[in-house]
């Protein structure tokens, strides 16, 4: 970051004397007021419930400008790196800031296949949980237990170990979210084929079983890696923030990623996609396609209580630059599948027809978001709703490895302590104390 030409001036209407602060700008982006002195010079805090308007960290990751529907992997626009670009690749750009050439590409590739296995004993570990868990909850107990299985790698401050247990992560990641889902369903565990792509391997060890071979779907396989691209990273997002500020307290990176796991779990988070699709059930239940129009009619309604999940989103206020590339998939995938006429898919279709023509829905710009078109394909791909959070999370971990690796390279990066506006009882003696 660099001075701003301009400085900040915070004044008061009771007389305190002004405060002069610097202000900051970042190569692209709004710019930043630099409020780290102002407690020291004036006794008092900021107050951004949610930190909307606070940003906690310098990077140089992820670019996000939410009024032109823009997405940037380290300067390269979304668009670019789904239409061009595998899943892994896209891992190097991440962690590394460059794409890879191609020896690097290769060299990357071999390197996350080499550690695609986890230990036998996570299986035990495993069969610990209820058959019918969460596989969120199963999955945050795996990625957690990580940690109790490669003590090697668990020094946060080791860039060797960060570096180590980045591999282990991306490569077991699939391993486990299909052995949650393998788990859950009573099937025998598949263990991993190296020779197979990143996404088609994560597909064998899902819908695979041992008394036949499994033959990779090449648009499922390339539709399941434009997914995982699409939400590698999204800047400074709930659980990002959460591994950032996990890893601020120097726990071990299982452990940091463990928290990133936990909280997109999240229904406001990384659960929207199975919110869309409850949704659509929901639609289904009351009758069908015949119905959509009256529902959409309840969504306006603000007294009905009824949303419209799957459009609009917290950060664009133009289209989801990733919705539009989903949608793409999504067709692809429908049409390879054959399911353009399956009753909920026919449903979805009619719901994204109402909301991009209504002037309702148009003038306040809920679009479809990556959400409404995710939870279509991977349904059509036989992923269970319950599943989805998961795939999220294995597509996510890479970013966030790549932040907390950034953080705590920062010289400025300190343990993470936000301040409270407190409105509780002041000072009070308990009765018969003195």
């Amino acid at each position: 970051m660099k001075l701003a030409d301009n400085k900040a001036t915070l004044s008061f209407s009771n007389g305190t004397p002004s405060i002069e602060m610097p202000v900051y700008s970042g190569n692209i982006g709004p710019d930043v007021i630099d409020i780290r002195k102002l407690y020291a010079q004036s006794g008092m805090f900021t107050y951004d419930p949610g930190f909307l308007s606070t940003a906690s960290c310098q990077s140089g990751i992820t670019f996000i400008d939410g009024d032109k529907g823009e997405l940037l992997y380290r300067g390269y626009p979304i668009e670019q790196l789904a239409n061009h670009g595998d899943y892994l690749d896209t891992c190097y750009l991440l962690l590394k800031g460059d794409l890879p050439s191609e020896k690097e590409s290769a060299d990357f590739h071999k390197l996350v296949n080499n550690h695609t296995m986890v230990n036998e004993q996570m299986q035990f570990f495993l069969r610990g949980f209820r058959r019918d868990a969460h596989p969120m909850a199963v999955l945050t107990g795996l990625v957690g237990a990580l940690s109790a299985f490669y003590h090697d790698s668990t020094d946060i401050t080791n860039p060797e170990h960060r570096e180590i247990s980045a591999i282990r992560l991306i490569a077991k990641l699939p391993t486990l979210v299909a052995m949650s889902y393998k788990y859950g369903v009573g099937q025998p565990f598949m263990y991993p084929q190296n020779s197979l792509s990143y996404s088609g391997n994560f597909l064998r060890m899902m819908f695979g079983v041992p008394c036949e071979d499994y033959v990779v779907n090449p648009v499922l396989e390339r539709a399941l890696d434009r997914i995982f691209i699409l939400h590698a990273d999204h800047e400074q997002n709930a659980s990002t923030s959460t591994v950032r500020l996990c890893g601020s307290s120097g726990t071990n990176p299982f452990a940091a990623i463990a928290a990133g796991v936990a909280c997109l779990w999240g229904p406001a988070h990384g659960g929207a996609n199975e919110a869309c699709l409850k949704m659509l059930d929901d639609i289904q239940k009351m009758g069908g396609i015949s119905k959509v129009g009256e529902f959409m009619e309840q969504v306006k309604d603000k007294n009905s209580g009824v949303k419209l999940m799957g459009f609009g989103h917290r950060v664009y206020k133009n289209y989801d630059p990733r919705a539009k590339l989903m949608q793409e998939t999504c067709n692809e995938v429908l049409a390879e599948l054959g399911l353009e006429n399956d009753p909920l898919f026919k449903l979805a279709k009619q719901v994204e027809k109402i909301a991009l023509e209504d002037d309702y829905f148009v003038s306040r710009k809920l679009y479809p978001n990556v959400d409404f078109y995710s939870g279509i394909v991977q349904r059509a791909i036989g992923i269970p709703v319950n599943l989805f959070t998961g795939v999220f999370a294995l597509a996510r971990t890479v970013g966030w490895i790549a932040q907390l690796n950034e953080m705590i390279g920062d010289p400025e990066y300190k343990i993470g302590r936000p301040r409270q506006l407190f409105t509780g009882s002041p000072s009070r003696n308990v009765p018969g104390a003195k």
